[in-house]
């Protein structure tokens, strides 16, 4: 184990790639880089990261924040969970811990949004605490080197695989030993088909000796997205749009322009609208469709500019927005192409 931890640290030092969070000990800006890189790629990341730190670079500016500018911040970046519970974590901490994060890995994950992961990467990065962060990348990198066949997902593997990460990390830069293990498996001991030659631990990785690499981790199917067809009816009047802040869990506090189920010609949109939401349509044009993928769903949009007659009651749930208010507001990059349905000249 010593063998393998003193190469892969000798690889780290040679190859560890550039990040705005790497070589930091502020354990709020590993944190927030954590929560970010959550099924996100590091290159998206990026820029986001910078520009949040900027509009929130301490834990208490970001605890004092209103939830709406935390997630105009996180706009586009998609799993606003994440965002939603980075703050409330933070008011947590200030609340709870005397606004000092803890270093111990048991007590973060009493924070909101912070799993066994987080709470060890953030321990072992900012505080030293020499515990092993396990996420996708080093599973994949554990189960090749000792050859696991077993399911990751079952609690018996998933234990074997923490025990041996556990095994690997030293007492001295356990934070530089996670970081490296996380670089390897993204750019090394990836997904499919891995880089041996390039690996730190060729000589030591028992998949490799065994011509299982491959195959490793062994991971179960995961089911497709389901499909849903909206309508999506961008609908303005006298110099307002109509749009509703989304309670439900996909994301929520999120605006968003009418999304209704299902598929309707002009004609019939126009009694709908009318029947379901009370307003008198002057005029509807078909404005394109749009496609977004979420991890268990895909949106498939049919979009409508519409223009409504003014002063039209308010419909339940909804709001009438003026228009130079929508760039100030969160909406989601599902929501962009129809944002896009309104001209310029209208903001």
């Amino acid at each position: 184990m010593r063998k393998m931890t003193e190469a892969l640290l000798r690889w780290y030092d040679r190859n560890a790639r550039e990040m705005p969070w790497r070589g930091i000990q502020d354990p709020y800006g590993i944190w927030v880089s954590e929560i970010m890189l959550q099924q996100t790629r590091v290159e998206t990341v990026r820029d986001y990261y910078v520009r949040f730190m900027a509009r929130f670079p301490t834990l208490k500016d970001l605890a004092e924040a209103p939830e709406g500018d935390v997630l105009k911040m996180w706009e586009g970046l998609g799993y606003y969970s994440r965002a939603r519970n980075l703050r409330e974590g933070a008011r947590q901490v200030m609340q709870e811990f005397g606004g000092e994060i803890p270093r111990d890995p048991e007590q973060l994950r009493k924070i909101r949004g912070i799993g066994p992961y987080t709470s060890c990467s953030i321990a072992s990065i900012a505080f030293g605490v020499p515990v092993p962060a396990v996420d996708g990348n080093v599973i994949r990198v554990i189960c090749r080197l000792h050859d696991l066949h077993g399911n990751p997902a079952e609690p018996r593997t998933r234990a074997e695989i923490e025990r041996l990460a556990g095994e690997l990390v030293p007492e001295e830069r356990p934070g530089d030993h996670n970081q490296a293990m996380m670089d390897l498996g993204a750019t090394v001991c990836v997904p499919g088909t891995p880089d041996c030659d390039a690996c730190p631990l060729r000589e030591m990785c028992g998949a490799r000796r065994a011509g299982t690499a491959e195959e490793l981790p062994k991971l179960p199917k995961a089911k497709p997205p389901r499909e849903i067809e909206y309508d999506v009816p961008v609908i303005t009047a006298g110099g307002r749009v109509l749009m509703r802040q989304r309670g439900e869990t996909l994301l929520q506090g999120m605006w968003c322009f009418p999304l209704l189920e299902g598929h309707r010609e002009p004609a019939e949109l126009r009694g709908f609208l009318r029947r379901k939401m009370g307003l008198s349509v002057e005029d509807i044009t078909p404005a394109g469709s749009a496609r977004h993928v979420f991890s268990h769903q895909i949106w498939r949009m049919n979009l409508y500019r519409v223009d409504a007659e003014p002063k039209e009651a308010v419909p339940e749930g909804y709001e009438w927005i003026p228009l130079a208010r929508v760039r100030d507001l969160p909406l989601p990059a599902a929501m962009k192409a129809a944002r896009e349905t309104l001209s310029p000249d209208e903001f």
